[in-house]
């Protein structure tokens, strides 16, 4: 019965390695677009950045309405560096500015071009 036990725990901690990969480094903004609209409640504008990975995986990352950017602040065709864990990343500028957003699309860059 331990074994069984053992054997579950470490599948469960297999699992939970894989499901949670880092993906970091450095590339360059292919498209920023403007997501939804400003309200009482939505004070400020949200924006999904459009990246590619060195490995090949396209990333939409959108930014929250609880953090106040300036579209001047991210331009299309600078180089970023970024760290994907899960659905959580993070953006940082050539100029320092770091921004925190939650990935809503990944795409493996051989089947985006199909």
């Amino acid at each position: 019965m331990s074994k069984w036990i053992a054997l579950a725990l470490l599948l469960m901690t297999t699992l939970s390695v894989t499901a949670a990969t880092k993906d970091a480094g450095t590339t360059t903004i292919k498209e920023v677009q403007p997501v939804g609209s400003t309200s009482k409640k939505h004070k400020h504008q949200r924006y999904d950045l459009s990246f590619t990975s060195p490995a090949g995986t396209d990333y939409t990352c959108r930014t929250p309405d609880k953090t106040e950017i300036n579209a001047t602040d991210i331009v299309v065709g600078t180089h970023i560096t970024y760290e994907v864990k899960g659905n959580k990343g993070k953006v940082k500028t050539s100029a320092g500015k770091q921004y925190n957003c939650t990935v809503v699309r990944a795409a493996s860059s051989s089947s985006a071009s199909q």
